[in-house]
């Protein structure tokens, strides 16, 4: 698929039909997010794949946005790992760990796997259900699989602002 129609396409699923992404699908996209760009390529990320019914079952406790998506990634990072900007401003992981989320997405589209980017998480519940080191941050869930019969994009998923509200020229 040409990455514009990639983009244009993608949609936050809302309903699967419970299957999980096979493992070469799986591999490829996971693969796009481990070549995604990170600050001084410190690659910070980490990504948990749940697809067991036990980590499901972990995942439906803190959030009820799976929507029976039978894959999951967890994307979380290093918070001892990260680049700190000048003056202390703010550090990378979320921002690195959101590209690496963005190219997950994008490559599950390319695969023709639907996802749904997970935000309403408790993030100190999702690392106490499974048991994640401290050291690490958890930024968001994303659920994969295929969308059930009937699953599209939301009534708004088309409106956009035109570009004149959203970019300015300096």
């Amino acid at each position: 698929m040409e990455f514009k129609d990639v983009v244009k396409n993608r949609y936050s699923c809302k309903s699967y039909d419970g299957r999980k992404v096979e493992q070469d699908k799986l591999d490829r996209i996971l693969e796009a997010g481990r070549l995604a760009p990170t600050a001084k390529n410190l690659q910070e990320q980490h990504i948990y794949v749940v697809q067991s019914e036990e980590g499901l079952a972990k995942i439906d406790k803190v959030t009820p946005c799976r929507y029976n998506a039978g894959t999951c990634l967890l994307v979380a990072f290093d918070k001892n790992n990260v680049y700190t900007y000048p003056n202390s401003a703010r550090e990378s992981g979320v921002e690195d760990a959101t590209i690496v989320a963005t190219h997950l997405m994008l490559a599950a589209a390319d695969e023709g796997v639907d996802s749904c980017w997970l935000n309403c998480i408790d993030i100190d519940k999702i690392k106490a259900e499974f048991a994640l080191p401290d050291n690490e941050d958890v930024l968001m869930i994303l659920d994969l699989g295929y969308g059930s019969e009937g699953a599209g994009p939301l009534a708004n998923h088309g409106n956009r602002k035109p570009l004149s509200e959203t970019v300015s020229y300096l």
